[in-house]
């Protein structure tokens, strides 16, 4: 750490030097246009930087399928707006796992194909993406998710619960886009000043989206399980309904929390939740009781939908502690 005092020139402006070092190693010279960020008491500076498109390479000889197809998201979630996939000769399993990876992320696209490359761009302008936008649409998906794969199983409806776990893509998609903005404001103070949210609000919307994400695997989940069930004994569909009319409830106050303008508002919302949590608990403890007088492979079944739901309350919690975390006072801030 350098420290510098700050001089007034012409009677009216304050200015400082810059570390010589740290100004040769950034390219700021006399003339050089400097760009300022402030964040509450403190000022970020860098120099200007022209918008450009930020490109990647990854070597891909010796990836094949999920391997590859995660390494395409990595380069995407670490930001890169156009992707040089390159091997000596890329095998037509390789066109597959790429072509796939690409439907799997939001705006992104194969531009250019080679016998030994493949180019992917992503076709999103960076100022259309917002991070409370993504993190709505996944709160609206993971919930009627959740809701519909109950739906399924209670009613024992085969196409609602294929029409579930088709829609977990979507969220999967949304989860990656917010990663990448996430990403994108932990690297450079323009991202935060576009996107017009602090970067600890990011942090929690990513926390939060992270949430979501696993409950929508929970609704998958319950889905793949009431396509094997037959037809579920009155007792235990009345009970599975009231565990998720709970479960909907916390995680409902949870991220209205979370997106509560209101830190009293916030604060009420996500201590309800929390509490809703402990009740919750007691409630599954009842229906594992009642699974006992159940034949044991669908006990075991109905046993497994339980806990998705009662960790997709937990999932609500922490969201709601996340609300909580959002709400509180902040170090540096004036108290009321």
């Amino acid at each position: 750490m350098e420290t510098r005092k700050v001089q007034v020139t012409g009677g009216s402006t304050f200015t400082v030097s810059l570390p010589k070092t740290w100004a040769t190693e950034n390219g700021v010279s006399s003339g050089t246009t400097v760009e300022f960020y402030p964040e509450g008491d403190e000022l970020l500076l860098t120099p200007e930087r022209e918008t450009r498109r930020e490109e990647g390479a990854l070597d891909v000889s010796g990836l094949e399928g999920e391997q590859l197809e995660r390494a395409v998201m990595t380069m995407y979630v670490s930001g890169f707006d156009i992707i040089r996939l390159q091997a000596g000769r890329i095998t037509t399993e390789q066109r597959s796992a790429i072509r796939t990876a690409t439907q799997r992320l939001i705006g992104v696209e194969v531009l250019e194909e080679t016998s030994d490359s493949m180019i992917i761009q992503d076709l999103l302008d960076s100022s259309e993406l917002s991070i409370v936008n993504a993190v709505t649409r996944m709160r609206l998906i993971a919930q009627s998710m959740l809701e519909d794969a109950v739906t399924a199983l209670i009613e024992n409806d085969d196409d609602i619960g294929y029409d579930v776990i088709e829609r977990d893509d979507d969220v999967d998609r949304l989860w990656l886009v917010v990663s990448r903005i996430f990403r994108a404001t932990l690297r450079s103070p323009r991202a935060i000043e576009e996107l017009g949210v602090s970067r600890e609000d990011c942090f929690d919307f990513h926390s939060s989206a992270r949430q979501l994400e696993r409950i929508a695997d929970h609704a998958v989940k319950i889905s793949d399980i009431a396509l094997k069930l037959d037809e579920l004994p009155a007792n235990v569909a009345d009970a599975l309904h009231g565990l998720h009319a709970e479960t909907a409830t916390v995680f409902e106050q949870s991220m209205d929390a979370l997106f509560a303008d209101d830190a009293d508002e916030a604060a009420r919302l996500g201590h309800e939740a929390l509490a809703a949590v402990l009740e919750i608990d007691e409630h599954t403890r009842q229906i594992d009781d009642m699974l006992r007088e159940l034949e044991p492979a669908q006990a075991q079944s109905i046993g497994l939908i339980v806990d998705s739901l009662s960790r997709s309350a937990d999932y609500g919690g922490n969201v709601a502690e996340t609300a909580l975390q959002k709400a509180a006072p902040r170090p540096g801030t004036e108290p009321e």
